[in-house]
């Protein structure tokens, strides 16, 4: 990949293109300042089959734009027929679905559009298969809808308080530091377009280490939580105490599955064999899993 390939137009326009071997396609985003959103809505239609490995421009003249096989968060237009994603129309009001209400930015629609292919990619699977299709809502809800959230300016809480404290180490922020400070002597395009290349590497690591997370680890717990949730009744007749056969983070699955299998009574106790010590524990279930108050607190509970 270079940094030094520009269509030479009145507004310099990026290109993360190889002069000796052309990609096929080429997607367009802004110049100028950048988010999170594009950078990552950038790294993951790079990884489709339709635009792999394209070439990225990155300029604001409607000529080039109109040009350009695919357009993220500049252009005034969503129409994924013809691959124009962007989000800043007054009249745009789209979200992801599926019980999700959050304002999409651009990389909420890349991930809309193409995010099972993705994921279907990485597992080795087909998109169809209903593990992709779980994974698709687990990680819009764990990685994606706070990217989408904070583009939008859409606060975490509805209150008109001021939050107690600033928190500026979510990816959003840290994308953000890799802007050009404005006491870099340097302003020029060339080292702009550099700095939006580690964008996208930081975006998009995060997200494909957020897509294994849930291949490796976060799908297997769901697995045996669930199979753990189905033979409760073998432990005890009140339904209402899980045995773990294996340990695995249980809590937000736990909670999860329960609403879904719509599961009555609700389980209070959870009992599993502390493998370090080699002893078993017993832990009271909470009343929701933000909130430390149990449904049923006991003496011989405890935290993990």
């Amino acid at each position: 990949m270079t940094t030094s390939n520009f269509i030479r137009d009145s507004s310099p326009a990026y290109s993360t293109g190889s002069p000796t071997h052309a990609p096929f396609k080429r997607i367009g985003t802004h110049n100028g300042s950048f988010h999170c959103d594009e950078a990552l809505g950038c790294f993951m239609i790079r990884l489709t089959d339709k635009f792999y490995n394209s070439e990225v421009v990155r300029t604001r003249d409607t000529k080039v734009l109109e040009g350009l096989d695919a357009v993220l968060d500049v252009g005034g237009v969503y129409d994924p027929s013809r691959d124009r994603y962007d989000h800043h129309q007054k009249e745009f009001e789209e979200v992801f679905g599926h019980g999700f209400n959050t304002k999409l930015s651009s990389a909420g629609l890349v991930y809309k559009h193409f995010g099972k292919e993705i994921i279907a990619k990485e597992l080795q699977l087909g998109e169809d298969h209903s593990d992709v299709h779980r994974l698709f809502l687990a990680i819009y809800k764990s990685f994606m809808e706070a990217i989408d959230a904070i583009d939008n300016g859409i606060n975490k809480f509805d209150t008109d308080k001021p939050p107690r404290y600033v928190s500026n180490t979510h990816l959003s922020s840290r994308v953000g530091r890799l802007n050009l400070d404005w006491t870099d002597p340097d302003q020029s395009p060339e080292k702009e377009n550099e700095a939006f290349q580690r964008a996208m590497a930081l975006a998009g690591s995060e997200f494909l280490e957020s897509i294994r997370y849930h291949a490796k680890s976060w799908l297997p717990a769901r697995s045996i939580v669930m199979e753990c949730i189905a033979e409760r009744f073998e432990i005890d007749s009140s339904g209402e105490i899980m045995v773990l056969k294996r340990f695995c983070p249980w809590k937000l699955h736990l909670f999860e599955l329960e609403e879904e299998l719509k599961i009555e009574p609700p389980i209070k106790y959870v009992l599993y064999e502390d493998e370090r010590g080699k002893q078993w524990r017993v832990q009271a279930v909470a009343v929701s899993p933000d909130r430390f108050e149990s449904r049923r607190p006991s003496r011989l509970s405890g935290e993990v």
